[in-house]
């Protein structure tokens, strides 16, 4: 019985996102953004518990099951708050939120210029003093089991491709925006066969 309260409340919420409400670092006077949220995974408990939440993912079915799902468990929930958009050209105005997620995203860049073009766009969406929370697949820890096939892309040892960056070039992505890590760079290998890895940067005010 317990499991399936936690499960209708958190639902399959990213454990790393989880640890930031438990840090008092995503508060219920903040807006978020999920930038894609895909069907809600992360939203679930944000949306129940009052949270000021946007999303926005490419998929026009996501947005759809995201729509429904915010009209189920938001009672001020608004359609404008969940877009078909991409990560790279968002309508938000600049500076619209404090705290962003971007979780599982950002590996599906085609290049660097892309991979650049959607962190631009998640930093400029942010307040000064605002929090970008990123997953992504990287390198870190299985460097010697990915095969490059250009562009940072990679094959992975389960098959998948995925643009991959390592702690280098997350430090230098870090620095080059003039943010600051607000939690050490982290690292998951799953089975040896995939890693991901969790960004958290803060904007300066």
């Amino acid at each position: 019985m317990m499991n399936i309260e936690l499960q209708e409340q958190f639902g399959n919420i990213d454990i790393y996102l989880f640890d930031q409400l438990l840090k008092g670092n995503i508060t219920k006077d903040m807006t978020i953004l999920d930038a894609g949220c895909g069907s809600g995974r992360n939203l679930r408990y944000l949306l129940q518990s009052g949270y000021n939440v946007y999303a926005l993912d490419r998929s026009e079915e996501a947005i759809q099951h995201v729509q429904r799902l915010g009209e189920k468990l938001a009672p001020e929930w608004s359609t404008e708050q969940a877009r078909v958009e991409s990560l790279e050209n968002m309508s938000f105005a600049d500076q619209s939120f404090d705290f962003v997620i971007s979780s599982a995203v950002l590996h599906f860049a085609e290049d660097e210029v892309h991979f650049d073009q959607m962190v631009q766009e998640l930093w400029r969406v942010l307040k000064p003093g605002g929090r970008l929370f990123a997953r992504l697949a990287s390198s870190i820890g299985i460097e010697d089991h990915v095969k490059p096939v250009g562009n940072q892309r990679y094959i992975l040892p389960d098959g998948s491709m995925r643009f991959l960056v390592d702690e280098e070039q997350l430090r230098r992505i870090t620095t080059a925006l003039q943010g600051e890590l607000f939690e050490p760079i982290k690292t998951t290998i799953v089975a040896g066969q995939r890693c991901m890895t969790t960004w958290c940067v803060r904007k300066r005010t």
